[in-house]
């Protein structure tokens, strides 16, 4: 199927606004298919060779931005993010180690952003779970000797070998879904000792849920565990942008309460249906919300509105109509028709459970959905059941108040017709009685 040039150019437009280690991610919840994909990814190759053969005069890029910050001395660039650039670091005191830091992007405001980080270090370290890697450390650059980077803030965690996004790691190694349930329930065990600590992720999603095929067995690592909170310029509201307008969170996984478009705020739960977003492309490949873009709307806008107005499909159904069922299921080991066969039933129930727009109805706890998902793996019965018929009316007329208004007036006056059509039959019967 041939692309729309026009949305081809929307969209490229777009990509552009979002940061290079972002758009695969972006461009796979954004493009309706594989050749409007492909068609942008073509043309976001091409701007980038153009950029770079086309500014003689531009200053080369230094991947490091300076050679020190404090105690820890830059290696290597590993990869940006939506917070900021991360960087391979050594640290000799007190003790000698590879760090992962994390440099925040520039605009956030760094008194706020460490004051409230300052608030989350103590709940940050009582987390001691082999699944959460550690945050060491946090601070500023200094400005002494003065750098791009100076005063700008810093995070230091626990580095992560060689570890890939735990969509990545399943395909590379094709993993079966046995495998993939299995990482992905120590991700939830993970989840539910950092909830019961008082610390909430909110940017729970492939890129933060690492895995390093160099352990035996794997160990998922969650990473990035309280910086959401710590840079969100409003704390303790369900915004989705800092006073710079910047992203707290990822939309393809966000939940509709932390988009602004839920009926609560950001809680425990939230982090559920970012799992559940998780655990659905772990079985499709893919997001389960996949907004089109309108035009003269950016693919962040196109993400809120769909959070508010879409109700994410099943994935036995994203597979059925996926016109790569056969790659997706190569990767995961299986035949296609078994593969769906598997999927359908149970763990639709399961993610469905996760997604419910209502934070009142997804699991309570993280450590509930992992034991549904194990349960589903030894064969016992799982929690999760699909929702009645009548709660599927009540969503319907919810979504369609107007028009459910209307047909319950209609009704009514039909009704009172129907009796007063009755009442005057009865009482010209009774009329012509009296009068014989």
């Amino acid at each position: 199927m041939a692309a729309d040039l026009s949305h081809v150019k929307q969209l490229l437009a777009d990509a552009l606004d979002v940061p290079p280690a972002d758009r695969a991610d972006w461009l796979r919840a954004a493009a309706p298919d594989d050749a409007t994909r492909a068609q942008v990814e073509k043309l976001l190759l091409a701007h980038d060779h153009a950029t770079a053969t086309f500014l003689p005069d531009a200053e080369p890029i230094d991947p490091l931005p300076a050679e020190r910050i404090g105690p820890y001395r830059l290696v290597a660039r590993l990869g940006e993010g939506g917070f900021g650039e991360v960087y391979l670091a050594e640290q000799s005191q007190p003790i000698r180690r590879e760090v992962a830091l994390k440099l925040v992007r520039p605009g956030m405001d760094s008194r706020q952003v460490l004051g409230r980080f300052e608030a989350e270090r103590q709940s940050l370290a009582m987390m001691e779970h082999p699944s959460i890697a550690r945050v060491f450390d946090a601070g500023k650059v200094p400005a002494d000797p003065p750098t791009a980077v100076s005063g700008r803030p810093y995070f230091v965690m626990e580095l992560v070998r060689d570890g890939e996004p735990i969509t990545t790691f399943c395909d590379s190694q094709q993993l079966n879904l046995e495998a993939r349930l299995r990482l992905f329930a120590q991700v939830c065990r993970a989840v539910a000792h950092a909830h019961q600590k008082g610390v909430i992720h909110r940017d729970l999603k492939p890129a933060n849920i690492l895995v390093s095929a160099h352990e035996t067995p794997p160990m998922p690592k969650v990473i990035d565990f309280g910086v959401a909170k710590a840079i969100d310029a409003r704390p303790g509201t369900a915004t989705v942008f800092t006073e710079v307008r910047q992203l707290v969170g990822t939309p393809q996984y966000m939940s509709p309460e932390q988009a602004g478009h839920g009926p609560a705020g950001v809680d425990t739960r939230s982090d559920i249906y970012s799992l559940g977003a998780v655990l659905f492309e772990l079985l499709t490949g893919s997001p389960p919300i996949e907004p089109k873009t309108r035009e003269g709307e950016s693919g962040i806008d196109a993400m809120t509105r769909a959070l508010s107005e879409s109700e994410p499909i099943r994935p036995s159904d994203r597979l059925a109509r996926s016109p790569t069922l056969s790659t997706l299921a190569r990767t995961r080991a299986i035949e296609p028709t078994r593969l769906l066969r598997a999927v359908r039933g149970e763990l639709d129930w399961i993610v469905g459970r996760c997604l419910e727009r209502d934070p009142g109805r997804r699991y309570e706890t993280a450590t509930a959905l992992a034991e549904d998902v194990e349960a589903y793996l030894t064969g016992l019965p799982v929690r999760a059941s699909p929702p009645s018929r009548i709660y599927r009316l009540r969503k319907l007329a919810r979504r369609h108040r107007a028009a459910v208004s209307a047909v319950t007036v209609a009704a009514i006056a039909i009704v009172v017709a129907i009796v007063a059509l009755v009442i005057g039959f009865r009482t010209a019967r009774h009329q012509e009685r009296v009068a014989l």
